[in-house]
Order: C-alpha cells, then structure tokens, then sequence
C-alpha cells in the first residue's frame, strides 16, 4: 500500500512538473503583408526543454500588433493597427482563451479613440486595460468586466507638441503605457515629445490622471520602458538616439529622475543610419537588461547594478532574424523568444544562467509580421 501511495506521489509530481513548464506562446503580427498573417498565432512551449512547436492561427484579427494577457489567464487583448469606416484608425480586440488549445474566441471590439495604436497593457488587477496611440499621440483607457469584455473608454488623453528631429517629432507620438509596480501609476513613453509622463491609476474606475512628466535630451525618441525587479528603476529604451535611459523611480509620487544613459551598440556602429531600438526586457533576477537593435538585428544585453540601476554593456548577440520587434522571456528565465517583423519568424536563444548572456538555439519558426510575444500557462 505504502509503495503505491509513493509511486502515486512521484507520478503526481511529475505531472504537475511538467504542466509548469508547458506554455502557449501568442504572437501578435501585422496582416496583410508579404508574410501573409491573418491575426494572432500561437505555439506550444516547453520550458523544461526550450523546444517551441509550430505556430497556428489562434484568431484572425487585423494587424493585432501588441498584445496583453489578463492576470487571470483566461483572457487576452489586442491592439489593432487599421484603419476602416467609422474609426479613427484603429480597435481594441477582447478574446477569451479557449484551453487546451489556445484558441480564442472574439469577446468584444471597441475603438482605440485614435490613429495607430501601437501598445496595450492591463493593470495588475485585471480592471483596466491602457492604449497608446502612436499616430493620434494620445493615450485611452478602458473598463474591463468580469466577463472580460471592454467597456467604451473612461479617459482619453490627448498629448500636444512637438520636439527636435522635424521629420519624426513634429507633434506627439504615444509609443507605449505601463503600470508600475504597485499598480498606483502608468508610465506613458512619447516618441515625438522626448517625454515619458507619469499618469495616476484608479484600476476601479478604469481611468488616469495627470502626473509626473519626465524630459529625455532632444531627439531621443522614447518608445517603451521595463522597471527595475525592486521597483527603484525604470529603464526606457531610445527608438532614434539608439539608448537605454536609467531613471531612479520614486513609488509615491511617480516621479523619475535622470541617472544614467548607455549606447545599445558598438561604438564602431552608433553612426550607421537606419537602426533603432524596440523593446526593453528586465531579467527576474534584476542582474540584466535587454534591449532589441532594429536594422543591427541584435539584442543588446546589459549587466545591471542593482544598487545604482547603472547598465554595462557586454554582448550584442544575433537575435537570429531581421528586425527584431518585441521579445520576452519565458516565466522560467532561460530562453527568450524574439519576434522578427521582416524575416516573419520567431526565433528562441537561451539565457546562461550566470551572466544572462544570449546564444543561439538553432530554432526558427515561421510566424508573418511577427512583432510581439507573449506567454500563457497551458492546461
């Protein structure tokens, strides 16, 4: 009897070890392309083995180019970069998550209240979901109920001017809005206004407030950020000056101040013309920072000092296809997926556990318009 209740345990054990490690990977693309997307993919993931299976469509949708996963996992939203009869240039896509297979199912669509949305996030309670605007340079925000569905927008607000570079930063450029860690603020990045603002949260009313409002040096083109595990830094990627800006955060009033900037590539190569940066990526451990180089096609992988929030540069690793958008790591720390728009595929590298250094998998799979990765647990 007693050798049976042991072997049930380990076989018990084994089972849950393994449904851990098994994860739907989403990826938002741009449609109608050469790639020749029809919505959001996804792909089965182990993290036990790094090994990502093939992508299938999991919703058809138009160019749903940034994706977010509800806390509860059973729902996933989209921005949608198109333009169409009675919107301003863009929706704001509901799905719910059908399990085993990852599918979804069309919840509700509402208007993104602006030209070209570019970026979407929740609040860490699931309540509110957040909007920026790339083309409109504004920033809504919405209600989600427990069913999951989007209620019309609570805020909507309009950023207004413009900065150095005349032909990228003639008015404003919303590029991406995050919640800090507490969930009291959302951080907002402006491309065109060489600002991230600092807005207040209020997750039960689903709306913002104004804030705090930090300035970058002229032309710098802030496009998305990452916080600092400990919550004391925020690290915001440079789209045009080809940066990552450290800030020192301040919890209770959402104020950042400046405290360092570092180059995302070589010296060798800070002139070349047509790179940019995408996304910025924190490591769990709080040890590393990862920024995606477009047109360099690396990712540039920093050390941190989780005293100062000062970042060292010490690899620029081939991120294994060409343009490399959105990335993230798996819940687990040792692989990274990476989204490349212009190769169409999803490439996996894997992440040395001592110094968060990046190498090659040898993995590639075919996803069209790849531009953002996100993981859900399987069941």
């Amino acid at each position: 009897m007693k050798r049976s209740l042991i072997a049930l345990f380990f076989v018990s054990l084994a089972s849950a070890v393994s449904a851990a490690d098994r994860w739907h990977v989403y990826f938002g693309c741009y449609t109608g392309g050469a790639g020749g997307s029809k919505g959001i993919m996804v792909a089965d993931f182990d993290s036990g083995t790094g090994q990502l299976g093939a992508a299938t469509l999991a919703a058809e949708s138009g160019s749903p180019s940034f994706l977010a996963v509800h806390p509860t996992g059973k729902y996933l939203y989209a921005v949608g970069e198109m333009a169409s009869a009675g919107r301003k240039g863009g929706a704001v896509s509901a799905f719910a998550v059908q399990q085993p297979e990852g599918r979804l199912r069309l919840i509700n669509q509402v208007d993104s209240q602006g030209a070209a949305p570019c970026h979407i996030s929740l609040d860490g309670s699931g309540r509110m979901a957040m909007v920026a605007n790339y083309a409109g340079g504004s920033v809504a925000s919405y209600k989600i109920g427990g069913d999951g569905a989007l209620a019309g927008p609570v805020s909507f607000i309009q950023h207004e001017g413009s900065s150095a570079d005349a032909a990228r930063q003639q008015g404003p450029h919303a590029h991406s809005a995050n919640r800090s860690p507490d969930n009291r603020f959302a951080l907002v990045c402006d491309l065109g206004l060489d600002k991230v603002f600092s807005y207040k949260m209020d997750p039960a009313a689903g709306s913002l407030a104004a804030g705090e409002v930090a300035l970058l040096p002229p032309g710098s083109g802030p496009r998305h950020l990452a916080f600092h595990p400990s919550g004391k830094f925020v690290f915001v990627n440079n789209e045009m000056l080809l940066t990552e800006t450290t800030f020192a955060y301040a919890a209770e009033s959402g104020k950042l101040t400046l405290v360092d900037a570092v180059s995302t590539v070589p010296p060798e190569d800070r002139e070349r013309k047509g790179l940019s940066t995408a996304e910025t990526v924190v490591h769990p451990n709080g040890k590393v920072v990862y920024v995606s180089n477009r047109g360099h096609d690396t990712i540039a992988v920093f050390s941190c000092d989780p005293g100062t929030g000062r970042l060292t540069l010490i690899q620029n690793a081939a991120a294994g296809g060409r343009t490399p958008r959105n990335f993230n790591l798996d819940p687990s720390g040792r692989w990274m997926i990476v989204a490349h728009q212009d190769s169409h595929t999803v490439t996996v590298l894997a992440v040395d556990g001592a110094s968060g250094r990046l190498r090659p998998t040898g993995q590639s799979v075919a996803v069209g318009g790849a531009v953002c990765v996100r993981f859900l647990a399987a069941e």
